[in-house]
Formats: C-alpha cells, sequence, structure tokens
C-alpha cells in the first residue's frame, strides 16, 4: 500500500480497537510495521521482494537517504488521525532503517532481530531506547530453523531461500535447537535491560510448511515460527503427533519459551 492508502486503514482499526478496549480489554494499537519494507514509496521497487535486494546492493546508500523524514513525516499523519478514536496507548514495530522520532507515541516498538552484523553493539543499541522514558516492547526478534540461523537474524529467511525464492538452499542443516539458543541468549538481555514487552516472530510459518518426505529441502527450515506447520507431505502420522487434532506440531523453541513463561509466573505468584 502507499500512505495515501494505509491512513483510512489505520483509522479503521483504530475504531474496532477502541470497541475492544472498551469492553474491557487491554489494547494496544499498533501502527504498522517496518513501512520503509513493507509499503511502497520508501526504497525502490513496488513490491517487498523487489524491495528486499535493494538492501544488499551497490545503491544501499542512495537507496536509505531520506527514508527516516519520509517515515517520521507519515507516522505523524497516523497518530494524529488515530488518537481521536482510539484512547489507549499507540505504538509502532520499528526496524532501525525507519529512524523513528517516538514524541508522539506512548510506546517504543522495536524489531530487534540480532544478527553477527549488529552482535556487538546490540545491547547498547538496545539500551539507547530506552532514553525516550518510555517502555520499550521488542515487537520481533526470532531466528529460523536452520544451523546458523541465529547469526543472520531477520535475514535468514532471505540468504536460506535457493534461486527460486521458494525453496530453502540444499545445503541446510535442520536444527530446531538453534531458536532456542537464539532465545537463550536474548531472553537474559531484554530481562536485565527492563524491556517491558516481548514478542517471538512468529508463531508459525504458515507459507513454509514442514516436509519430511521428497526431495525437496523442508520449507520449515527458512521458518521463524516456534511450531511447525503440517500437511499431507509432512511425514508425521496422527498417532505420532502431540496435538493430532491441530494442524501443526511444537517445536524445542515452542517448549522453552513455555518453560520460560512458566517460570515467571511461578515467580511473581511467589512474590
Amino acid at each position: 500500500m502507499t500512505n495515501e492508502q494505509m491512513l483510512p486503514y489505520f483509522v479503521d482499526c483504530a475504531e474496532r480497537a477502541e470497541r475492544l478496549r472498551r469492553d474491557g480489554a487491554d489494547v494496544v494499537l499498533v501502527t504498522g510495521c517496518e513501512l520503509s519494507l513493507f509499503a511502497r514509496g520508501y526504497l525502490p521497487g513496488d513490491t517487498f521482494n523487489a524491495r528486499v535486494p535493494v538492501l544488499a546492493g551497490p545503491g544501499r546508500e542512495a537507496a536509505l537517504q531520506g527514508i527516516p523524514d519520509k517515515v517520521n513525516a507519515f507516522l505523524g499523519d497516523v497518530v494524529t488521525a488515530v488518537r481521536p478514536v482510539f484512547a489507549g496507548p499507540v505504538s509502532y514495530a520499528s526496524c532501525p532503517l525507519d529512524g523513528v522520532d517516538w514524541s508522539p507515541f506512548d510506546i517504543v516498538g522495536l524489531d530487534a532481530f540480532r544478527s553477527l552484523r549488529n552482535a556487538a553493539t546490540y545491547r547498547d543499541d538496545l539500551r539507547k531506547e530506552f532514553a525516550h522514558g518510555k517502555p520499550v516492547a521488542i515487537t520481533e526478534v526470532g531466528c529460523c530453523t536452520f544451523r546458523g540461523a541465529g547469526g543472520l537474524g531477520g535475514a535468514g529467511w532471505y540468504v536460506a531461500m535457493g534461486p527460486d525464492g521458494v525453496t530453502p538452499k540444499p545445503d541446510l542443516v535442520r536444527d530446531e535447537s538453534e531458536q532456542v539458543r537464539y532465545l537463550d541468549d536474548l531472553l537474559p538481555v531484554f530481562e536485565e535491560e527492563g524491556v517491558d514487552s516481548l514478542f517471538w516472530f512468529s508463531f508459525a510459518g504458515y507459507a513454509t510448511p514442514h516436509r519430511s518426505c521428497g526431495p525437496a529441502p523442508d520449507p520449515d527450515l527458512a521458518s521463524y515460527g516456534i511450531v511447525k506447520i503440517l500437511d499431507e507431505q509432512s511425514g508425521i502420522s496422527a498417532s505420532a503427533r502431540r496435538y493430532p487434532d491441530l494442524p501443526w506440531e511444537p517445536k524445542e523453541a515452542f517448549h522453552a519459551l513455555a518453560d520460560r513463561y512458566r517460570a515467571l509466573g511461578q515467580q511473581n505468584t511467589a512474590e
């Protein structure tokens, strides 16, 4: 979408969110996600798949010029439009390219993927976001399900894909423990730095089902999901599933995340 197409959509979202809030739900309105990548008019290219290669190409620096100004101008319009109809807190799920001015928002929202590229400064970069004096939420963090994916962070899915952009590369090694290690590395950082809320990206990769049958590589390797989506090619019988009535099975990270929240719940109850 373009900015002009998105603005009424956000107002509609705000009206629906306000109805939920008035019914007693604890609602935060997130006014979009990584607009510089997902929306038209910021990076060259009419689609997301056309824009991503720009970030790795020789014209990257030129393409990034002026993006924060464009993003903040539109986000200012969005916040101005949604405040009259939504009375709850407002945030935005940002990527580093956006360069967001957080003054119009109630909560700082960060898609904070760690990779080898930013590992050395990751904690310091996160700590800087608390200077705004507002709660900090990690709106996305995670890695794919192959060995070495943690070093790629948010770029794992793109690096994992072969020439057709759909099938993972044949040399990838499935490793569900990679997600657990990534989780175990970062959760203490978020706790120690005082992050308010955390959202793992993501629950399921619906477009990348787990397939252990056939010659092609398993699409779930390129998934950030903590569960693997099953279909007729998954090779897992209903009798072997933990949840035979559901179209997915947990990965190791599903249990690791559940264990962490269970421990936090017990700690809070004790306190």
